[in-house]
């Protein structure tokens, strides 16, 4: 994700043309681990001979970048942050039967509990979207954090029986700090890493909330057993509250610390190009409206939501179908969990180092979404065999290839809708995510109730092949990799020997705003 993807091309019209023989670009050594320099040499000169897919291209100067090492620092952060409000998210939903009995209410009110997540995002999601595009990240992360750590504070007073309604309101403040999460990895990448990094960068920044809600698998059911003493019951759950809450304050003081909005110099030339354009030259509305007739980008948004709606609704009724086959086995519901995220995780990370080397988005897309359906339709079928070790064998599948999928969907939508926001783009997959996750989390759960758990993966499988299907129909039109190729230039040495600049040579305007202007 470069930086060029935050805005349409033309409005870079007129900040400045490399003509012929104006500069020649090069480049410096390395100045420290983790940190290059690249600027442009006075009174050089070259000539520059462009490809033939540049006939009609307008060309930028060459401005100074630099990758530095703290970029990992601003991502840790954030990592850590999206991860402690993840694990409240589940904390709920994997020991279900404890707290149905603590708090003395049915399966749908603690359905809620993490459904509460999928509804808050739905309307908040477009005023966030607005303070991202005209605040910054920083604003966003800070504010959300905040959010996170007075929600985790409001529920240590909730270890009650009779405190389910102010529990259930510490829970609805969290859920607003997931607006501010979910669409910052891709934003994120693009300030701060470089060109052939930001794949793997998005990959890390997704990767944090699956640990936390890997961590929302394993450590409730060890804090919280389940025992008949309800005083003793609600000792451990008040230590659960406390060990969360002091874990957002930790991270809310580091976020207000240490991150940062941006690096003092630009990671490439894309960002440096974007900074140069004026921020009233930016409309969020006709974005919004652009996306919306983007019709490859809408049929990923669908695809998108059914995939990740029913992860969600496997988070969350996790723990209800396994105990419906193993009674007594809460611990290993957690563990299963655990190892459903922490194969995904996995598949994160490769499939965002895959993405980096071969950018072929629309084929890894499909085939992941596929293997997902496979990895669901086995999980569905050998979920009954009486064998706690198959579960977790094909658990583990279905997670590497699952939540896999999430951050292929930010690059792939990155891809379709270039010049637009990233942020913008990942938070109509998002919303649509939520979507989906209430709708098949309801509706599952009644299947389950109703028909067992067989019937309610099966309509996951269902909605799962309709989002194969769809993901096959969209058409790869992959705009920010043209972008970038047109940015490489043949540039001629006096002796006339060719060489290849690329990113830190001219940038080049390729908007079909631009070019029907």
């Amino acid at each position: 994700m470069n930086a060029q993807d935050d805005f349409p091309n033309e409005w870079m019209d007129g900040l400045g043309k490399a003509e012929g023989n104006d500069c020649c670009p090069t480049r410096t050594g390395r100045t420290s681990l983790g940190e290059f320099n690249y600027h442009l040499p006075l009174g050089d000169s070259c000539d520059t001979m462009e490809p033939s897919v540049l006939d009609t291209a307008q060309l930028f100067p060459l401005m100074e970048t630099k990758l530095y090492k703290r970029r990992w620092v601003m991502l840790f952060i954030f990592s850590a942050y999206s991860m402690s409000n993840a694990f409240m998210w589940l904390q709920y939903g994997i020991i279900s039967n404890i707290f149905m009995r603590f708090y003395n209410i049915g399966t749908l009110a603690i359905d809620w509990l993490s459904m509460i997540y999928f509804l808050t995002y739905i309307p908040v999601i477009l005023p966030v979207m607005w303070l991202l595009d005209n605040r910054g990240i920083r604003d966003v992360v800070v504010v959300g954090s905040a959010f996170n750590c007075i929600g985790a504070w409001i529920k240590t007073s909730t270890a009650e029986p009779e405190m389910f309604a102010m529990t259930f309101f510490g829970q609805f403040v969290c859920s607003v700090a997931t607006v501010y999460i979910l669409g910052i990895p891709s934003r994120l990448a693009s300030l701060w890493f470089g060109q052939q990094e930001v794949s793997t960068a998005c990959s890390i920044g997704v990767l944090g909330n699956q640990m936390g809600i890997a961590i929302g698998f394993l450590v409730p059911p060890i804090l919280v057993p389940n025992v008949d003493d309800m005083n003793e019951l609600a000792h451990h759950i008040r230590i659960m509250f406390y060990i969360s809450a002091g874990v957002a304050t930790l991270i809310f003081v580091l976020v207000v610390i240490v991150f940062q909005e941006r690096p003092e110099i630009p990671p490439t030339q894309a960002q440096a190009q974007a900074r140069n354009i004026p921020p009233d030259e930016y409309s969020y509305t006709a974005s919004i409206l652009r996306l919306l007739r983007n019709k490859p980008f809408m049929l990923l948004v669908v695809s998108y939501g059914l995939n990740v709606g029913c992860f969600y609704a496997v988070s969350t009724l996790l723990n209800r179908m396994i105990i419906e086959h193993y009674p007594g086995e809460e611990v290993n519901a957690g563990r299963i969990g655990l190892t459903i995220v922490v194969a995904g995780m996995v598949g994160s990370l490769i499939c965002g180092i895959w993405l980096d080397k071969t950018k072929t988005y629309k084929q890894t897309t499909l085939l992941v979404y596929l293997l997902s359906l496979i990895g669901m339709l086995v999980y569905a079928f050998t979920l009954n065999l009486g064998h706690l070790w198959v579960v977790f064998i094909t658990a583990g599948v279905l997670g590497f290839f699952m939540t896999g999928y999430l951050p292929l969907g930010f690059e792939f939508a990155v891809e379709l809708t270039y010049p637009e926001s990233e942020g913008t783009s990942s938070g109509l997959l998002n919303c649509s995510a939520q979507i989906f996750g209430i709708i098949f989390t309801i509706s599952q759960g009644k299947i389950i109730d109703k028909w067992g758990t067989l019937a309610g993966n099966i309509f996951l499988c269902i909605f799962l092949l309709i989002g194969t299907v769809m993901t096959g129909f969209i058409k790869s039109d992959l705009r920010r990799q043209k972008a970038n190729q047109q940015t490489e230039v043949q540039t001629v040495s006096p002796t006339g020997s060719i060489s290849s600049a690329q990113d830190y040579g001219a940038t080049a305007c390729s908007s079909p705003w631009q070019r029907q202007s």
